[in-house]
């Protein structure tokens, strides 16, 4: 069993030392077919099933370059406000692995197709951090391996391994930040958000799904420390593959305290990359990390350099979708949202949803509410995404304008959204079968107030003295009679007047 490593109270960390950031992320095209094959650029599907001999590596097969994953990389530095290079080109990334079939990794060593950008991100204190990009480049994802036996499903007491070589090629644009310095406490949190609004900006371009729990999108966070009077940067880990906002952010506070540890007690950091435990939030030693000189990177020789043309790239930029922090400030502005309000509908995923329920005449604080707070609860019992509910904006809509014209209460309108999810058809339909449209004929209403001020007098008689306030229990128990579905307006209104308040 791995011994617990020794940490540091992370206030300390912050008051003795600087951290220093680099936060590479992957990203899996959506592209049809793989980088440089015509193999299924598909999830899971049966191993080794979506494979051919260009991606397996086999002797005298060719690489031909997927043009629809250099539109992607292209778009991607665009939005990214990269510069896009004239020209460059491929290289091999020599190293032995398993799950790498040919021993190297066709990606872009000093020829990147995009650097010199930034990306701003929005704390959550509203606080905006920019942080800059290096560089994006093209590259081939690895095939997988799936280790057997052990507890801990590493390579590490498994009995045996099994390769999967259905992922190997398929496209992969690595994107890299310059040193991120001078977020003192802050710099794991600004980790979580640099790569929270990555993911936004690349949904934003449909370039990719950015499924994390998939492994479409990972972050491999490098961290190091330099103390306060220092001039050069500390050595650095890099945790690899992590697969969550969250885990970002614990693994990048973890290294910090367990680095800071390490340097008090008089030891070095040994540069290496580490795994992270999501159970208790620590790292592990992975392996010596490598240096550029190490992978013997050298041109491709089987693919041709690439020149995208000025006006291609113009073109390209033209396709841009108005980027999320655009996109954010334009939401707020129209529906008059605080930035808790914006935060919530964000981070529950609904802002498309609202839009779409907007866009069919709901109003913008109805749709929000329905969303985020009835049908987000719905979502998270059924433990599915908000998107995966079996119902429509337009249905939503529908029950809103209902609503708004008084024939339904909000509590029977909460019925009938559960009708439509349990597949009892249009919300008009739901209100029919299930009998849920408001009472709205006065006869039936006063007849309900009658028995209301009988069953009560003590009630009717503080109406009568001027407490009007008192009508209050009237209603409640005219609603109940009326099983919620008095138009409770109405109903005070039929009371004040019986009453001769």
């Amino acid at each position: 069993m791995t011994a617990v490593a020794e940490v540091m109270d992370y206030a300390e960390v912050v008051e003795r030392f600087d951290p220093v950031l680099g936060l590479e992320v992957h990203v899996e095209l959506n592209t049809n077919t793989k980088m440089f094959c015509g193999c299924a650029n598909e999830f899971g599907g049966e191993p080794n099933t979506k494979v051919c001999p260009t991606c397996l590596g086999m002797p005298g097969a060719l690489p031909v370059l997927n043009g629809k994953g250099v539109e992607g990389a292209i778009r991607i530095g665009l939005a990214l406000n990269c510069e896009i290079a004239q020209w460059c080109r491929f290289a091999r990334k020599n190293y032995f692995y398993p799950d790498m079939p040919k021993n190297f990794q066709t990606s872009q060593y000093d020829e990147p197709i995009a650097f010199n950008g930034y990306l701003d991100v929005t704390l959550d204190d509203g606080e905006i951090v920019r942080v800059d990009i290096e560089r994006a480049h093209m590259e081939e994802d690895t095939g997988k391996s799936l280790h057997v036996g052990g507890a801990t499903g590493r390579i590490h007491g498994a009995e045996h391994s099994l390769l999967d070589y259905n992922r190997a090629g398929v496209p992969l644009i690595e994107i890299v930040t310059k040193p991120i310095v001078g977020m003192g406490s802050r710099a794991p949190e600004v980790a979580r958000a640099y790569v929270t609004a990555l993911r936004d900006l690349l949904r934003a371009l449909d370039v990719s799904d950015v499924r994390m729990d998939q492994g479409s999108l990972r972050c491999d966070a490098n961290v190091s420390l330099m103390a306060k009077d220092a001039t050069e940067f500390g050595t650095r880990t890099e945790t690899k593959n992590v697969n969550s906002f969250r885990s970002v952010e614990r693994a990048v506070r973890y290294e910090m305290t367990r680095q800071a540890a390490v340097l008090v007690a008089g030891g070095t950091i040994t540069q290496e990359t580490r795994h992270f435990q999501e159970a208790d939030g620590t790292t592990s030693s992975g392996r010596t990390k490598e240096t550029a000189e190490d992978y013997r990177y050298f041109p491709e020789p089987d693919l041709v350099p690439i020149a995208p043309s000025r006006e291609w790239v113009e073109e390209l930029r033209g396709t841009l979708p108005e980027m999320p922090a655009a996109r954010r400030k334009r939401i707020q502005d129209e529906w008059s949202l605080s930035a808790e309000e914006l935060r919530d509908l964000f981070n529950a995923g609904a802002v498309q949803l609202v839009e779409a329920t907007v866009a069919e005449g709901a109003k913008p604080n109805e749709a929000r509410s329905w969303w985020v707070n009835f049908l987000a609860q719905e979502a998270n019992t059924r433990e599915v995404e908000l998107t995966a509910l079996p119902i429509t904006p337009a249905q939503v809509a529908r029950v809103a304008a209902l609503v708004e014209a008084g024939e339904l209460t909000n509590k029977l309108a909460r019925e009938v959204v559960k009708g439509v999810l349990a597949g009892e058809g249009e919300p008009d339909e739901v209100v029919e079968k299930r009998g849920l449209k408001v009472v709205s004929d006065d006869s039936a209403l006063l007849a309900a107030v009658d028995e209301a001020l009988a069953a009560q007098p003590d009630i009717a008689d503080k109406i009568r003295g001027g407490k009007v306030q008192a009508a209050g229990a009237i209603v409640g128990a005219v609603m109940k009679a009326t099983k919620g579905q008095a138009d409770a307006k109405r109903v005070r209104e039929l009371i004040i007047e019986r009453v001769g308040a």
